[in-house]
């Protein structure tokens, strides 16, 4: 009876990875198809294989500036987003003041605004100071949303260690950055790793900031992808090429902050 009831659940599981991971492969067959091939019928595998999609993102300029210069602002924004959200979760979480709690709770709903009710009045600061079409200007917009959800998270992660740590170092002489640096932020490791990540994803991914904040210069990947629309209609060898592409600097982070996210489920405010 009870192997039954494992072979269900192996069964359960299979048919739950079969249905995650369908659209994933789907996505990297076709980036190996020509477009003949993908608008004459169904097929689970390339017929005639080609790299053709993947070479015209590799040598045409304007596709792998787009990967560069999402990438650029991406970091830039995680940088300062834990730049920002670091000591002002130390504060949240180690010192009480008048409205603590309700500011709290504002810097979050923050968060939860849609990025449009904010697009008018970035793209007029930006133009005032020179800021637009830049890396800056796109990873400045993201901080909007990610350093409370930064905030928000690490403060979990920080009232967790206890206070007398802090007096301790006080009392053999540490200052405040040399112990935050030395001896507070190791501690927190795994809820820096967590926050990196969900500040990378949600930077990585959004797309009507960047695209409206950018022309030329700092044009994110995201619109790039747009170009494979024309007269003669949509390029799907290449479009499926530049989504699987897309993917992989995703999978990147969250393979090298795994364990980090692991932990950060447990122990953290998620």
């Amino acid at each position: 009876m009870q192997e039954s009831g494992f072979k269900k659940r192996y069964i359960l599981l299979g048919l739950y990875l079969l249905a995650v991971m369908l659209p994933l492969y789907w996505l990297l067959n076709m980036s190996f198809k020509t477009n003949q091939e993908i608008l004459s019928g169904l097929t689970f595998f390339p017929q005639t294989f080609t790299l053709d999609n993947y070479r015209l993102i590799f040598t045409d300029a304007a596709w792998y500036s787009g990967y560069i210069n999402s990438i650029i602002y991406v970091v830039m924004n995680t940088a300062i987003s834990l730049a920002v959200a670091l000591p002002a979760a130390y504060a949240f979480s180690r010192y009480r003041f008048l409205g603590d709690r309700h500011l709290f709770f504002w810097l979050l709903s923050n968060r939860m605004a849609p990025p449009a009710v904010f697009l008018l009045p970035f793209v007029q600061l930006y133009s005032s100071v020179g800021l637009f079409d830049t890396h800056l200007a796109v990873a400045l917009a993201h901080c909007l949303f990610n350093v409370p959800l930064a905030v928000w998270i690490l403060e979990g992660f920080m009232s967790g260690v206890p206070k007398e740590i802090d007096e301790t170092a006080y009392l053999d002489g540490y200052t405040w950055p040399r112990f935050f640096t030395t001896i507070f932020m190791p501690l927190i490791k795994t809820g820096i790793g967590v926050t990196a990540f969900f500040c990378f994803m949600f930077s990585w991914i959004e797309l009507l900031l960047a695209r409206t904040l950018t022309t030329v210069e700092a044009k994110p990947i995201a619109a790039i992808m747009t170009r494979t629309v024309s007269a003669s209609g949509i390029d799907w060898g290449v479009l499926a090429a530049a989504g699987v592409l897309t993917i992989i600097p995703g999978a990147l982070v969250i393979w090298f902050v795994r364990k980090h996210i692991a932990k950060g489920f447990a122990l953290g405010r998620l």
